[in-house]
């Protein structure tokens, strides 16, 4: 039996592909896609099977947005949608930035990208409490507007504004797992899992339905890393390290801690649910069922952190 190649799952965040306000169009994410890929083929080079997931964030708000300013014209489209139609889209750019790059190099693959449905719990406590925030601000009377004519759930934040917020659940299952497996095996780069997944239940009949709602990205990866027993997971981010301390005078980049330390910052605050707190939680669960190291760098690092030059390493207690 042929030796099981390396496989490591690659988490891009939907933030990446927009390199900054100036450049948000669909031709200046593929840009910064194909750039993203390079870093992803050098990995390839070395040996390794990666498997690539991506946030989609910025790219739902922009649906979100345009569906709000047409909504006296046309329907508006469902979170479920939104979700699967970035993840046609952003799919299709990493599809097609990988084809190109390995081809440059010589490297008979294809990628491929899956519209991955993900199975949550229709009674998980986020739906009694929406919190995620979507789409643009809006007076109150608008929001309210929107509120008793289809249903949403609106807060106002602070002084910005008012936005509609919804229920950000737990993933429980990746019900495309199969076909997942099955690319795998059949030598294609897959990228799946896109934008956390479109959240689906079962209903009483045991249906599939649609949900209004956002899984989170990296909690999803961590789910795909886990289901596909990978050697790594990584997660890309806007930094080459993490840092505790972040931003004051005894700030401290860490290059390599256990499990036992990062539950210590965890619970110290140090890793806050709206930044790095989804990255850190996600790792530890893939090391918890048998994974043997996680990594956060910037795309730009990815092979100086494969070399542990760079980046911050998460391994079991045992393994530091």
């Amino acid at each position: 039996m042929a030796e099981r190649q390396k496989i490591a799952i690659i988490a891009a965040g939907g933030n990446s592909l927009i390199i900054d306000e100036n450049h948000k169009s669909i031709p200046d994410q593929y840009l910064a896609a194909a750039t993203t890929s390079r870093y992803i083929v050098d990995m390839i080079e070395q040996g390794w099977n990666v498997v690539i997931t991506h946030g989609n964030g910025p790219q739902v708000g922009f649906i979100m947005r345009r569906s709000e300013i047409a909504i006296n014209e046309v329907p508006p489209v469902p979170m479920d949608y939104a979700g699967a139609d970035t993840q046609g889209a952003i799919g299709y750019m990493f599809q097609r930035a990988m084809r190109n790059e390995m081809k440059k190099r010589g490297i008979d693959r294809n990628a491929i990208a899956v519209v991955t449905q993900i199975l949550v719990d229709r009674k998980d406590k986020a739906f009694s409490n929406p919190a995620k925030p979507i789409g643009s601000f809006m007076d109150e009377p608008t929001a309210q507007k929107h509120a008793a004519k289809h249903g949403w759930v609106v807060r106002k934040e602070e002084e910005r504004g008012w936005r509609r917020v919804v229920a950000s659940p737990k993933p429980i299952a990746i019900l495309d797992i199969k076909a997942i497996e099955t690319l795998i095996e059949s030598n294609y780069i897959v990228i799946a899992c896109g934008g956390g997944g479109i959240p689906v239940y079962e209903d009483s009949e045991g249906t599939i339905q649609g949900i209004e709602a956002v899984i989170d990205k990296d909690f999803a990866s961590g789910l795909l890393a886990q289901e596909l027993i990978a050697d790594l997971f990584i997660i890309t981010t806007e930094v080459e390290k993490v840092a505790i301390n972040f931003g004051k005078k005894n700030q401290r980049w860490l290059n390599k801690i256990s499990i036992k330390e990062a539950r210590e910052h965890l619970k110290s605050g140090q890793f806050p649910d709206g930044s790095m707190g989804p990255k850190i939680n996600s790792i530890l669960k893939f090391l918890d069922s048998g994974g043997k190291a996680g990594i956060i760098t910037n795309p730009p690092n990815l092979g100086r952190a494969l070399k542990q030059e760079t980046g911050t390493w998460i391994v079991s207690d045992d393994k530091l």
